[in-house]
């Protein structure tokens, strides 16, 4: 279990990895990317980096924390609760695969921790905001109450917005996202946690996999990363951005997107959503270079981890200069100059914010004329990121 005994234990149910709702995408899903079906071709060793790495350059706060990964292979958004019978070729265990970590840790380690923090990206992230409570219960009742636990949910917080284009739902990518999570729950005896369930209707339990949903509902503190421009978002939404300038009705529909994104952050205590292209972070090794309002995400979680630590001892306000509720307010893709680097996907050079604007069809007059402004001073605000 590494270093630090008893004083923090991350435990990251991996990076994403979509899902299958049914028996013709689950074989398909099998077929060609059994990983995620299988732990029998994983590799032996993995290096952590970003938030599981070991080096505090690349992880000033928790570099030297117990670290535990998991790896996705169950396909179910870790809800799922059903074994491999007759009527189903496939099990799906992903809620049951934690609950069997946490017993498993408690004997290794785990009974002295101060906290437990639940990360995961993707499905993993969304994967956190159905677990977390259900972990903190689980420990709750093994007698361990002196154990807090803290969800941290990375590129999970998907929206059930309206698609840019209807398509019939096939598979995970061409399934509008309510339909695919509705169909998939039956098929793996996904498990919702019970406060949400409480909240909807029977049947209507796939509510509960859409963050601005669930997190009203959690009792355990959940920092919320999420890119406000979220690359699998678009996917799902039919915004397939392939080189191609973007039509109006594309460029109009992304710059909503991060308006409804913004919205549903507002109540969010701790969060961190950039204004940019992209999908997942905290493993990333350029998790410290992405900054909101000038300040990164390990900055914005060690603020976090002080203002738990702070306000279990006496209540006090959030710690001046220690911000932990972050998101930009620029309205467009990459109007923040910390985003991760854009490369054109034909060539491989690295584009400016200007030059990824323009090639996917931004139109620079007509935008200087929406805003007010004169185009010289719209392109100088873009490029410094205002």
């Amino acid at each position: 279990l590494g270093r630090a005994a008893g004083q923090l234990t991350p435990l990251f149910p991996s990076p994403g990895g979509w899902y299958c709702f049914n028996r013709e995408n689950c074989d398909t899903r099998y077929d060609t990317m059994r990983r995620l079906m299988s732990s029998r071709e994983w590799p032996a060793t993995r290096v952590g980096t970003g938030i599981l790495s070991s080096q505090p350059e690349e992880n000033p706060h928790w570099w030297n924390a117990n670290m535990v990964f998991i790896p996705y292979c169950s396909s179910d958004v870790w809800s799922g609760a059903s074994s491999k019978s007759e009527k189903n070729e496939y099990a799906f265990m992903g809620a049951l695969i934690i609950q069997e970590v946490i017993k498993e840790l408690v004997g290794k380690g785990l009974s002295t921790a101060k906290v437990l923090l639940l990360a995961g990206s993707s499905a993993g992230g969304t994967g956190v905001l159905l677990n977390v409570d259900r972990v903190a219960e689980q420990l709750e009742e093994m007698g361990y109450q002196g154990i807090q636990v803290r969800g941290l949910a990375d590129s999970g917080w998907f929206l059930d917005n309206k698609q840019y284009r209807r398509t019939d739902c096939i598979d995970t990518i061409t399934c509008a996202p309510t339909e695919a999570i509705r169909r998939g729950i039956r098929y793996w005896n996904g498990i919702v946690p019970e406060r949400c369930k409480l909240q909807f209707k029977e049947g209507e339990e796939w509510n509960c996999f859409f963050g601005y949903k669930i997190y009203p509902t959690l009792r355990c503190p959940v920092f919320v990363v999420q890119w406000l421009f979220d690359e699998a978002q678009l996917t799902v939404d039919n915004v397939h951005l392939t080189g191609q300038p973007v039509q109006e009705g594309q460029w109009l529909y992304i710059q909503n997107l991060g308006r409804e994104l913004r919205n549903t952050l507002k109540d969010v205590t701790a969060s961190f959503a950039p204004a940019c292209l992209s999908h997942e972070i905290i493993t990333r090794n350029h998790w410290t270079d992405i900054q909101v309002k000038g300040t990164s995400l390990p900055r914005a979680l060690h603020c976090w981890d002080r203002s738990l630590h702070e306000s279990n001892k006496n209540g006090k306000a959030p710690l001046k200069g220690c911000p932990i509720h972050l998101i930009d307010s620029c309205p467009w893709p990459h109007c923040n100059p910390s985003c991760p680097t854009i490369r054109d996907q034909f060539t491989g050079q690295e584009m400016n914010v200007i030059q990824f604007l323009m090639h996917m069809g931004f139109d620079v007059q007509k935008m200087a004329q929406q805003q007010g402004l004169e185009p010289s001073k719209l392109l100088g605000m873009l490029s410094s990121g205002n």
